[in-house]
């Protein structure tokens, strides 16, 4: 395959070890992807492949349905909701609650990163960008200096998507991005995505 054929690069491990060869590959190919589990790495073959769902066999179809359509993996996950605005912490717990997720908050990234320090069963962090103090981006970048939390799922959520927004979150150690306001049905896609039975 000539080298401007090349569609995507799918890397997948589950290792929590501190081997990011991959990172440094990322950042030199926005084409390069870097997933957890089995199913999210047939996701995106898929898509690099541009493979219509029609034609895949019926166990990956199922693969995929099970990633984009059932909720089951959200009930009795524990999200960490970090925003220093009260409305948009409610506004959110509101919605996964109904999916029977438990929530807990922070209004700081100080505080964050501390109830992450003591907590060991939060499955997935949603960080608001925009804080005063210590921003979202710098929140996660300290999150990931604790050795068992390089692997937990945290997703960015901003308020003012800028060019580039999205490569400075997944440099500092955010695995999906999602913008304000929080289309629910987004949110619930990339939790679906990122937290495993």
């Amino acid at each position: 395959m000539e080298p401007h054929e090349l569609r995507g690069i799918v890397v997948y491990s589950q290792t929590t070890e501190e081997d990011h060869s991959w990172e440094r590959l990322r950042k030199s190919n926005h084409r390069v992807r870097h997933v957890h589990s089995l199913d999210r790495m047939v996701d995106q073959v898929t898509l690099c492949l541009h493979r219509s769902f029609e034609s895949m066999p019926e166990i990956q179809q199922q693969h995929l349905k099970d990633i984009y359509e059932s909720n089951k993996p959200l009930v009795d996950r524990k999200v960490l909701i970090v925003d220093d605005d009260v409305r948009n912490i409610y506004a959110l717990s509101s919605v996964l609650e109904d999916y029977g997720m438990n929530i807990v908050a922070a209004d700081n990234g100080w505080d964050a990163i501390q109830m992450l320090q003591a907590q060991s069963e939060i499955d997935v962090v949603l960080m608001d960008i925009m804080m005063p103090e210590i921003d979202g981006i710098d929140t996660m970048r300290e999150i990931r200096k604790i050795p068992w939390r390089k692997e937990l799922p945290i997703i960015a959520v901003t308020a003012k998507a800028m060019k580039g927004d999205r490569e400075r979150c997944i440099e500092a150690g955010a695995w999906d991005y999602l913008s304000k306001p929080v289309d629910t049905e987004k949110l619930l896609a990339v939790l679906r995505v990122w937290i495993h039975p």
